[in-house]
């Protein structure tokens, strides 16, 4: 890849350059959209078993601590704004390309670990209102179905995705007002918000549940790819950047807060579902049964649309290391009609399906892993590696590449994100150490990759992919 210069002005791009288009009003919302993902649906009961009725201050540690690691992506993003984030970091700050590879591999790892996890948990909202095929065969389905999905193309369509990103925040639109109508009828026991009954201290508490509901902030690193084709990045991408990941903090914490006062916390560690628990309490005016169902079928909109951007995100990463001849070179075909990454889609098929398989077969072995919480914990432990090297290369890269527009994050708060994360990774680690194995066989997958293109390799592009030929969206009709 060439180092050349980044249109960073608001002419007209020069060739070559991406057209800046986009906004701080609608980067802002890109950043909600990403940061409002499934993740509250699917792990909420999880936290509150971890800390409590006060579970809501979980996730509003977790939000601050991501937001100390989104400081550092603003001012990068903002020093070289380009479409590829975290990898371009620390390849600028180290220059090493077994550095980069790696942090490439691990990113790609937590994105099939993150597609487990929630495809488990789009089967257990399926189940709540369905007669449940076996959990496993729903969890398969629904990936190959997403597989097949991106490969028709409709992934590129902005409209669909929009409309699946308002259909998940309605979700929690409608917790927040059932929350907000309970304590209107005066039913709220507001003691309940202080109460931290896990017995353990209230520090350890908080960081179990941290551990598990930063599975829910995650997503804010992907505005970083769209930072080259932001207007005035320099101002409005550090702006949009924190400020979307404050809002959906805010929005986090106060659906927590909801679902704490509207239903006991042993009931809603004890669903697999549990925003349909407060759903069930029937406060809003409507039939329980109905609200049951169209809240459930929600929580899978919202599933389906995270888990559709981690397929798109597999794909892209194994079609882009391909083409540089990092992995074999069939992860770069493309299909001749629909332009789609073929092999790299088929492939990610299989080992996100291979990570639900074993995880059953664990479950019947006698093991009782729970598949959601333990590939969620795959994904935190393998992106707070990747987030701790983004706050080292930013501080590494101090006084390279600035300019008097150039956002500088507060370097104490830098710090504190970087402590934060490495507090969070040692926790997940010594309390589940198994998922360091989980872990170690998805990197083990990248690097073989990597061995068999180095060994076997043609260290060649396939055709269609060299320059000035077609590549993933051009041709299409």
């Amino acid at each position: 890849m060439s180092d050349t210069s980044v249109n960073t002005s608001d002419a007209e791009p020069a060739e070559g350059d991406l057209k800046r288009s986009i906004t701080g009003r609608l980067l802002f919302f890109y950043v909600l959209g990403d940061v409002l993902g499934s993740g509250i649906y699917v792990l909420i009961g999880a936290v509150a078993g971890e800390v409590g009725g006060a579970f809501w201050a979980a996730f509003a540690v977790g939000v601050t601590v991501a937001a100390f690691t989104g400081l550092a992506y603003a001012e990068l993003a903002t020093k070289f704004p380009r479409a590829a984030g975290a990898s371009l970091y620390v390849n600028k700050a180290f220059g090493n390309k077994g550095l980069t590879f790696m942090t490439t591999v691990l990113y790609l790892s937590a994105t099939f670990a993150a597609a487990g996890s929630l495809a488990a948990g789009f089967a257990r909202y399926f189940g709540q209102v369905w007669e449940l095929p076996p959990a496993l065969l729903v969890m398969i389905v629904f990936i190959l179905l997403l597989a097949l999905v991106n490969y028709v193309g409709i992934t590129e369509s902005v409209v669909v995705n929009m409309i699946m990103t308002i259909v998940e925040v309605t979700g929690l639109v409608i917790v927040l007002l059932v929350g907000a109508i309970y304590v209107g009828q005066g039913k709220a026991d507001f003691s309940t918000l202080t109460d931290f009954s896990t017995g353990d201290s209230v520090i350890f508490a908080i960081i179990a549940g941290v551990a598990l509901s930063f599975f829910a902030m995650t997503g804010f690193e992907n505005a970083a790819n769209v930072a080259e084709e932001t207007i005035d990045p320099s101002r409005n991408f550090p702006r949009a950047l924190i400020g979307g990941m404050a809002a959906a903090g805010v929005i986090y914490v106060l659906v927590a807060m909801s679902a704490a006062l509207v239903v006991p916390v042993d009931t809603l560690s004890g669903s697999d579902a549990a925003l349909l628990e407060v759903i069930r309490a029937g406060v809003l005016p409507v039939s329980v049964s109905v609200m049951v169902l169209v809240f459930a079928v929600i929580a899978m909109v919202a599933i389906t649309n995270t888990t559709l951007v981690q397929v798109v995100t597999q794909s892209r990463i194994l079609y882009g290391m391909a083409r540089e001849d990092v992995v074999p070179a069939p992860f770069a075909r493309v299909h001749p009609v629909r332009r789609s990454p073929v092999v790299a889609l088929v492939f990610s098929a299989i080992v996100v399906v291979a990570l639900l398989v074993v995880g059953e077969l664990l479950n019947r072995a006698g093991l009782k892993i729970d598949i959601v919480e333990r590939l969620a914990a795959v994904t935190v432990v393998l992106l707070l590696v990747v987030y701790a090297g983004v706050i080292i290369s930013c501080l590494k890269l101090r006084g390279s590449g600035e300019t008097d527009d150039t956002f500088r994050a507060p370097t104490a708060l830098l710090l504190v994100g970087l402590v934060g994360n490495v507090m969070l990774l040692y926790y997940v680690v010594s309390t589940d150490p198994g998922s360091l194995v989980w872990c170690a066989g998805l990197v083990a997958v990248g690097l073989v990759l990597f061995v068999v293109e180095a060994v076997f390799g043609k260290r060649d592009r396939p055709a269609g992919t060299r320059r000035g030929e077609q590549t993933l969206d051009e041709g299409r009709s």
